[in-house]
């Protein structure tokens, strides 16, 4: 499908080229270039991977702590367990299987294709992960408004309500467009959530390289790699205001209370809590975090290195 990477660089020797480390990072990225359709099956598999694991008890322990702000981490913890026990974590599950399996298609897909599209543009690997992390968060909102909704809706609604119950309800009453309150926030969330694990990542990356191997070059190990993970997961938790909001606006349009946009819930949450509670619900979100980055920055790299896809 794609030309082989030793006749790229041989022909290359043909015409004389001095090789460097850029010659052959170039060459690389012609081998790379553009999307690979095994991206559509790697995203939806570590991303459903993610979220049936640990990643949806986080979901439901961060959702219920952003809707009800009065609660300290560990009564939202305790007030889950109540509902349901164990169980009551992987509340919302269905929908959420369907948006990792289409997010996770779209995030892959779109985030490699622009970020091999940048390297071999020359551009910083940073600001290449910045680039493609965002590029790839936008496009994932089409998909992820409806399941999100449904979650939030799971977790912060009647418990008596199927998911099923809970679509037919809101379809009937508002259409698609019911599906689809807090867009903005969403958007904003995805855009920055994946840019900055995606930068922060790749610039922890490059640090690591220098750092244990004093090479710019030098390949890092798994355990160097997933440190590396846990640190733009970790880093990335500053847009935390962001996922407050689209709880709070999922929350509000599945029960029926007033609709609010963005800035104006923001305000709504200082008011309230105080600035804190724009915040509240960053323990669960940290480890979120973490574990989507592992999964979906750190992952695909280590399973294409091991596929040998790059």
């Amino acid at each position: 499908q794609m030309q082989n990477l030793s006749q790229i660089m041989a022909a290359k020797k043909k015409v004389g080229e001095t090789f460097t480390g850029e010659t052959v990072a170039h060459a690389a990225m012609e081998v790379k270039a553009g999307g690979d359709w095994r991206n559509l099956v790697l995203g939806p598999t570590l991303q459903c991977l993610e979220a049936a694991s640990l990643g949806m008890p986080f979901e439901v322990w961060k959702t219920r702590m952003g809707r009800f702000r009065h609660e300290t981490t560990f009564q939202s913890f305790s007030n889950v367990y109540k509902e349901g026990g164990l169980k009551a974590f992987w509340r919302g599950t269905g929908p959420k299987m369907v948006e990792s399996a289409t997010k996770g298609a779209i995030l892959m897909y779109a985030k490699e294709s622009i970020l091999s599209s940048c390297l071999s543009s020359g551009l910083d690997p940073t600001l290449s992960g910045v680039i493609a992390g965002a590029g790839g968060g936008v496009c994932q909102v089409s998909v992820m408004g409806p399941c999100t909704f449904l979650v939030t809706g799971a977790v912060t609604g009647s418990s008596n309500e199927s998911t099923l119950q809970r679509a037919s309800r809101v379809y009937k009453a508002n259409g698609l467009a019911g599906f689809y309150p807090g867009g903005t926030a969403i958007a904003f969330r995805q855009a920055t959530n994946w840019a900055s694990r995606q930068g922060f990542t790749e610039a922890v990356r490059t640090k690591f390289k220098v750092l244990f191997h004093d090479d710019p070059n030098a390949k890092l190990t798994t355990g160097q790699n997933v440190l590396a993970g846990i640190c733009g997961g970790t880093l990335s938790c500053w847009n935390h205001p962001f996922e407050v909001a689209r709880i709070e606006a999922q929350a509000r349009a599945d029960q029926g209370q007033s609709k609010l946009n963005m800035l104006r819930i923001m305000q709504m949450v200082v008011k309230e809590n105080g600035v804190k509670g724009l915040f509240q619900g960053i323990v669960p979100r940290w480890g979120l975090g973490v574990w989507q980055t592992l999964f979906m920055v750190t992952g695909p790299k280590l399973v294409k290195d091991a596929l040998g896809m790059d």
